[in-house]
């Protein structure tokens, strides 16, 4: 068990009421709530830290300012447009981001794409530390009245992540809270190897023991599942981020998908890839989903999905 940071939608501006996260939407586990608009749309999120560290909210694809790029470095900004870029405990600032052409579905995408948000304070520990979600952007008049794409009848999203908790903010905290005997880690135990002496992410030793292969924070097929219904138009928004090793290949057993024009059962993300692929299930039952690098599958980097006659 960890501690994380996570990005989660309240009912209204007083953050005193969790928005509850449909039941469609439980596999997205450490993910925050997806953000949705159309192509000419202006998204506006009013963000609170409730946290003990300072974070912040920067978007991917679309078009912000410097009052809203929430990312922390040096660039000659003034004091009030660098104040959205390390957003202290228990305050709260309003990012504004607009949504042009560019940020939405190019000639050979479909109706929508995905995007990443995540914080950037210190980019590399507070994804570690759990806060991350997506932008799923429509094209122009191709929306719902709830932002869905009109041509797609099921969406999923998943972050395909070694979550490597060595780097989270909060690692002392884990220790102190979860160890059996904290005085006696040794944090810089590292044996990332088999049995065999190979390298794996399921080695021994507690940095190796603190490297999870997940996918939205989910090992050995414990996300919730994944339900749709034998020909359904299913969208998948596939994103993956951290480390160089965060290289995948997810797979899905029983069906294939659409990537791009080629037909396929298998797709490669590279970090901070975001990719979207359209399947129509034509092959009932539940099925292994899995990324196919296999020492990243032995360390728990599997899920499952049900598909209903």
């Amino acid at each position: 068990m960890y501690r994380k940071a996570v990005y989660r939608e309240y009912t209204d501006e007083t953050f005193t009421k969790l928005k509850p996260r449909a039941l469609e939407w439980q596999h997205l586990g450490m993910l925050g709530p997806v953000l949705r608009a159309e192509v000419g749309d202006t998204i506006k999120v009013n963000f609170r830290n409730n946290t003990t560290h300072p974070y912040s909210m920067h978007p991917h694809g679309v078009f912000y300012e410097k009052a809203s790029e929430g990312s922390n470095y040096e660039d000659d900004s003034t004091a009030a447009d660098k104040a959205n870029n390390t957003v202290p405990s228990g305050q709260t600032h309003i990012y504004t981001w607009q949504v042009p052409e560019r940020a939405g579905p190019g000639p050979g995408d479909g109706s929508s794409v995905v995007w990443l948000y995540h914080s950037h304070v210190n980019e590399p520990k507070d994804v570690e530390s759990g806060l991350i979600g997506a932008i799923i952007i429509t094209a122009r008049g191709m929306a719902r009245a709830d932002g869905r794409p009109k041509d797609v009848d099921r969406e999923f999203v998943n972050l395909f992540m070694i979550v490597d908790e060595n780097t989270s903010w909060y690692l002392n905290h884990n220790i102190q809270t979860y160890a059996s005997d904290p005085k006696g880690v040794n944090k810089m135990e590292l044996i990332p190897t088999d049995d065999e002496g190979t390298f794996s992410l399921v080695g021994t030793g507690f940095v190796a023991a603190n490297v999870k292969a997940a996918i939205n924070g989910y090992i050995y097929g414990n996300m919730p599942m994944m339900t749709m219904k034998k020909g359904e138009r299913v969208r998948w928004y596939l994103v993956t981020i951290g480390e160089g090793f965060n290289i995948h290949t997810p797979h899905w057993h029983g069906n294939v998908v659409l990537d791009r024009g080629r037909r396929t059962d298998v797709v490669a993300i590279s970090p901070a890839q975001m990719l979207t692929v359209d399947m129509v299930p034509d092959d009932p039952g539940i099925w292994m989903y899995h990324c196919h690098i296999d020492d990243h599958m032995d360390a728990g980097m599997v899920a499952l999905y049900k598909v209903e006659p």
